[in-house]
Protein backbone atom coordinates (compact mmCIF):
# COMPACT_ATOMS: atom_id res chain seq x y z
CA UNK A 1 0.00 0.00 0.00
CA UNK A 2 1.69 3.51 -1.14
CA UNK A 3 0.55 6.78 0.14
CA UNK A 4 1.04 10.03 -2.18
CA UNK A 5 2.22 12.81 -0.47
CA UNK A 6 0.38 15.98 -2.35
CA UNK A 7 2.90 18.68 -3.09
CA UNK A 8 1.77 22.31 -2.47
CA UNK A 9 1.55 24.50 -5.77
CA UNK A 10 4.50 27.71 -6.15
CA UNK A 11 1.58 30.33 -5.38
CA UNK A 12 0.69 28.37 -2.07
CA UNK A 13 4.29 28.69 -1.28
CA UNK A 14 4.98 32.35 -1.84
CA UNK A 15 1.67 33.02 0.17
CA UNK A 16 3.24 30.74 3.31
CA UNK A 17 6.39 32.32 2.71
CA UNK A 18 4.83 35.82 2.76
CA UNK A 19 2.70 35.07 5.84
CA UNK A 20 5.95 33.41 7.38
CA UNK A 21 7.31 37.01 7.21
CA UNK A 22 4.77 39.10 7.94
CA UNK A 23 4.30 36.86 11.70
CA UNK A 24 8.13 37.17 12.42
CA UNK A 25 7.93 41.06 11.16
CA UNK A 26 4.50 41.81 13.38
CA UNK A 27 6.61 39.70 16.61
CA UNK A 28 9.26 41.45 16.64
CA UNK A 29 7.47 44.91 16.52
CA UNK A 30 4.94 43.31 19.14
CA UNK A 31 8.48 42.71 21.74
CA UNK A 32 9.43 46.23 20.91
CA UNK A 33 6.17 48.42 21.92
CA UNK A 34 5.66 45.88 25.02
CA UNK A 35 7.68 47.54 28.22
CA UNK A 36 9.51 44.61 29.92
CA UNK A 37 9.41 41.75 27.37
CA UNK A 38 13.25 42.31 26.13
CA UNK A 39 14.56 42.18 29.68
CA UNK A 40 13.47 38.46 29.86
CA UNK A 41 16.01 37.43 27.33
CA UNK A 42 18.95 38.91 29.32
CA UNK A 43 20.20 42.05 26.07
CA UNK A 44 23.42 42.48 26.51
CA UNK A 45 25.66 45.19 25.24
CA UNK A 46 29.41 45.21 24.61
CA UNK A 47 31.44 47.85 23.17
CA UNK A 48 34.06 46.07 20.67
CA UNK A 49 35.48 49.48 18.98
CA UNK A 50 38.72 50.19 18.20
CA UNK A 51 41.01 52.73 19.40
CA UNK A 52 40.70 56.09 18.07
CA UNK A 53 42.86 57.44 15.78
CA UNK A 54 44.74 60.77 15.40
CA UNK A 55 44.47 61.67 11.82
CA UNK A 56 45.15 65.51 11.29
CA UNK A 57 45.97 68.16 13.66
CA UNK A 58 45.19 71.78 12.79
CA UNK A 59 46.61 74.73 14.46
CA UNK A 60 43.47 77.51 15.19
CA UNK A 61 43.87 80.89 15.01
CA UNK A 62 39.98 82.24 15.81
CA UNK A 63 38.51 83.59 18.34
CA UNK A 64 34.75 82.10 19.19
CA UNK A 65 33.30 84.93 20.48
CA UNK A 66 29.60 83.21 20.84
CA UNK A 67 27.81 80.51 20.68
CA UNK A 68 23.94 79.79 19.90
CA UNK A 69 21.59 77.14 21.26
CA UNK A 70 18.89 76.06 18.83
CA UNK A 71 16.31 73.90 18.50
CA UNK A 72 13.60 72.81 15.59
CA UNK A 73 11.27 70.50 14.90
CA UNK A 74 11.32 68.59 11.78
CA UNK A 75 8.22 66.91 9.94
CA UNK A 76 9.73 64.56 7.03
CA UNK A 77 6.74 63.15 5.12
CA UNK A 78 7.84 60.70 1.63
CA UNK A 79 4.57 59.59 -0.24
CA UNK A 80 3.91 56.75 -2.84
CA UNK A 81 2.20 58.02 -5.91
CA UNK A 82 0.32 55.09 -6.46
CA UNK A 83 0.54 53.67 -3.23
CA UNK A 84 -1.68 54.59 0.19
CA UNK A 85 0.56 55.30 3.11
CA UNK A 86 -0.54 52.44 4.87
CA UNK A 87 1.70 50.50 2.16
CA UNK A 88 4.57 52.48 1.19
CA UNK A 89 5.03 55.80 2.81
CA UNK A 90 7.05 57.43 5.74
CA UNK A 91 6.51 60.36 8.28
CA UNK A 92 9.24 61.36 10.99
CA UNK A 93 8.50 63.88 13.74
CA UNK A 94 12.00 64.75 14.87
CA UNK A 95 13.76 66.92 17.55
CA UNK A 96 16.86 68.37 16.87
CA UNK A 97 18.66 70.26 18.92
CA UNK A 98 22.65 71.69 18.03
CA UNK A 99 25.23 74.53 18.52
CA UNK A 100 26.38 77.08 16.10
CA UNK A 101 29.67 79.06 16.95
CA UNK A 102 30.51 82.61 15.80
CA UNK A 103 34.49 83.30 15.30
CA UNK A 104 36.45 86.04 14.38
CA UNK A 105 39.61 84.84 12.36
CA UNK A 106 42.40 86.64 13.84
CA UNK A 107 45.14 84.78 11.61
CA UNK A 108 43.50 87.33 9.25
CA UNK A 109 44.96 90.13 10.86
CA UNK A 110 47.81 92.01 9.31
CA UNK A 111 50.79 94.42 9.83
CA UNK A 112 48.72 97.09 8.16
CA UNK A 113 45.81 96.20 10.63
CA UNK A 114 47.23 97.36 13.69
CA UNK A 115 48.15 100.66 14.54
CA UNK A 116 49.95 101.97 17.63
CA UNK A 117 50.83 105.83 18.30
CA UNK A 118 53.91 106.79 19.54
CA UNK A 119 53.83 106.50 23.42
CA UNK A 120 51.69 103.28 23.00
CA UNK A 121 48.81 104.65 25.00
CA UNK A 122 46.27 104.44 21.41
CA UNK A 123 45.81 101.30 19.44
CA UNK A 124 43.63 100.71 16.66
CA UNK A 125 42.72 97.49 15.01
CA UNK A 126 40.80 95.96 11.76
CA UNK A 127 39.70 93.06 12.11
CA UNK A 128 37.37 90.56 9.63
CA UNK A 129 34.04 90.41 9.90
CA UNK A 130 32.59 87.46 12.33
CA UNK A 131 32.11 84.29 10.81
CA UNK A 132 29.35 81.35 11.85
CA UNK A 133 30.87 77.83 11.97
CA UNK A 134 29.15 74.80 10.72
CA UNK A 135 26.01 73.53 13.17
CA UNK A 136 26.59 70.89 15.11
CA UNK A 137 23.77 68.39 16.26
CA UNK A 138 23.76 67.69 19.94
CA UNK A 139 22.84 63.73 19.98
CA UNK A 140 21.80 63.79 23.74
CA UNK A 141 19.27 66.50 23.04
CA UNK A 142 18.21 65.25 19.66
CA UNK A 143 15.31 62.58 19.09
CA UNK A 144 12.81 61.24 16.75
CA UNK A 145 9.26 61.77 18.43
CA UNK A 146 7.41 59.57 16.24
CA UNK A 147 7.88 57.34 13.14
CA UNK A 148 5.13 56.13 10.75
CA UNK A 149 6.22 53.51 8.16
CA UNK A 150 4.03 51.67 5.43
CA UNK A 151 4.45 47.82 5.79
CA UNK A 152 6.82 47.72 2.56
CA UNK A 153 8.85 50.10 4.20
CA UNK A 154 8.89 48.24 7.65
CA UNK A 155 9.94 44.97 5.17
CA UNK A 156 12.56 47.35 3.64
CA UNK A 157 14.59 48.23 7.72
CA UNK A 158 13.90 44.67 8.62
CA UNK A 159 16.05 43.20 5.55
CA UNK A 160 17.98 46.66 5.94
CA UNK A 161 21.43 47.23 7.14
CA UNK A 162 20.37 50.83 8.40
CA UNK A 163 17.14 50.06 9.99
CA UNK A 164 15.23 52.98 11.19
CA UNK A 165 17.92 55.69 9.74
CA UNK A 166 17.34 59.15 10.47
CA UNK A 167 20.05 60.76 8.53
CA UNK A 168 17.33 62.47 6.18
CA UNK A 169 15.93 64.59 9.18
CA UNK A 170 19.10 65.32 10.93
CA UNK A 171 20.36 66.86 7.67
CA UNK A 172 17.16 68.76 7.60
CA UNK A 173 17.65 69.56 11.38
CA UNK A 174 21.46 70.58 10.87
CA UNK A 175 19.96 73.03 7.70
CA UNK A 176 17.32 74.74 9.61
CA UNK A 177 19.50 75.48 12.37
CA UNK A 178 22.27 76.88 10.08
CA UNK A 179 19.40 79.33 8.33
CA UNK A 180 18.02 80.12 11.65
CA UNK A 181 21.90 81.16 13.09
CA UNK A 182 22.13 83.61 10.16
CA UNK A 183 19.56 85.71 11.48
CA UNK A 184 19.52 85.41 15.03
CA UNK A 185 22.23 88.07 14.87
CA UNK A 186 25.16 86.09 16.01
CA UNK A 187 27.87 87.01 14.02
CA UNK A 188 26.62 90.65 15.77
CA UNK A 189 27.08 89.51 19.08
CA UNK A 190 30.58 87.75 18.25
CA UNK A 191 32.09 90.98 16.97
CA UNK A 192 30.99 92.65 20.29
CA UNK A 193 32.44 89.96 22.82
CA UNK A 194 35.98 90.19 20.56
CA UNK A 195 35.65 94.14 21.05
CA UNK A 196 35.42 93.74 24.67
CA UNK A 197 38.16 91.08 25.02
CA UNK A 198 40.48 92.87 22.59
CA UNK A 199 39.90 96.37 24.67
CA UNK A 200 40.22 94.13 28.17
CA UNK A 201 43.32 93.03 27.80
CA UNK A 202 45.17 96.03 25.44
CA UNK A 203 43.92 98.28 28.47
CA UNK A 204 45.72 95.75 30.79
CA UNK A 205 48.63 96.11 29.34
CA UNK A 206 48.81 99.92 29.40
CA UNK A 207 47.02 101.23 26.29
CA UNK A 208 44.09 104.15 27.42
CA UNK A 209 42.21 104.27 24.22
CA UNK A 210 41.16 100.84 21.79
CA UNK A 211 39.50 101.61 18.91
CA UNK A 212 38.13 98.14 16.98
CA UNK A 213 36.70 98.19 13.73
CA UNK A 214 35.65 94.95 11.36
CA UNK A 215 35.75 95.23 7.65
CA UNK A 216 38.10 93.99 4.89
Amino acid sequence: MTTSVRRLPGWAKAVAALVLVLVVLFAGIRLAVVPGIKDLFGTETHDRSGPALLKSIQDMSRYNAASGNFQVVVDLEKDAKLLPDAIRGTRTLYVGAGTVDAYVDLGQVGENDVTVDGDRTSATLRLPHARLGRPALDPDHSYAVSKQRGLLDRLGDLFSGNPNGEQAVQKLAVRHIGEAARSSGLTARAETNTTGMLQGLLRSLGFEEVHVSYGS
